[in-house]
């Protein structure tokens, strides 16, 4: 059973501090994780031809959008969608740049071939099985030929990642996908280019440890992980 989006609606006004409770023993706070994200999907953009103030991006499932005021700058245009209407209010209040809407789940609300890259943050593991590859297809309508998804997700595969779940109240019920799942979900929307590479094997703290990070990307030790593919 997943969440249901009064369940993220409730969940939205102290998210960051039901997180932050479940991954205290492990040192850095949400805001350290979000970075890492950013960081890596503004370089994936710069390795894929997204230049800095020209990409148009969707972000799906992006709940209170506290990633935007950080990835906003990289960006030409900036659209984020999620189920609570509650979580859209709260990420349209402090981030009045970016362009905001809900959805049912499935169905992206905006025409076809619209972004250059889309990108799901922790979303998939809680949409039900039986909805996962329709919404995928439709990032893929959405988005322009050559463009590209990425979702980041956690690695079941990882021991603290699972206690971190585990203690997390609204993932409890959460059904995580192994990467070789995403891989195969992405590659059924009709992608192509499916690449997997593992982050957060060290907490790239430094340029040093980012480095010894990236390097170690391709070994499924990591405690999260994102899978992208290209229209």
């Amino acid at each position: 059973m997943n969440p249901t989006n009064s369940e993220f609606d409730a969940y939205s006004g102290d998210y960051n501090d039901r997180v932050n409770r479940a991954i205290g023993f492990a040192g850095p706070s949400v805001d350290f994780f979000t970075r890492v994200k950013v960081d890596y999907f503004v370089d994936f953009m710069a390795e894929h031809g997204g230049g800095r103030s020209t990409a148009a991006v969707l972000d799906v499932g992006c709940g209170t959008g506290n990633s935007h005021s950080l990835l906003a700058p990289h960006l030409g245009r900036l659209c984020a969608i999620d189920v609570s209407a509650s979580s859209i209010e709260i990420a349209r209040t402090r981030n009045p740049q970016v362009e905001y809407a809900t959805y049912d789940g499935v169905h992206v609300p905006h025409p076809d071939a619209m972004f250059d890259f889309a990108v799901a943050v922790c979303v998939f593991h809680h949409v039900p099985l039986e909805q996962r590859l329709a919404l995928v297809s439709d990032i893929h309508r959405a988005l322009k030929p050559g463009g590209f998804i990425v979702i980041f997700e956690h690695n079941p595969l990882n021991p603290l990642t699972m206690r971190v779940v585990n203690r997390c109240e609204f993932d409890r019920d959460a059904i995580l996908l192994r990467s070789i799942t995403c891989e195969t979900l992405i590659k059924n929307a009709r992608f192509d280019r499916v690449e997997t590479r593992f982050i957060l094997n060290v907490p790239p703290l430094n340029r040093i440890l980012r480095t010894i990070d990236a390097y170690l990307s391709k070994l499924p030790i990591g405690a999260q992980y994102y899978t992208a593919g290209q229209k």
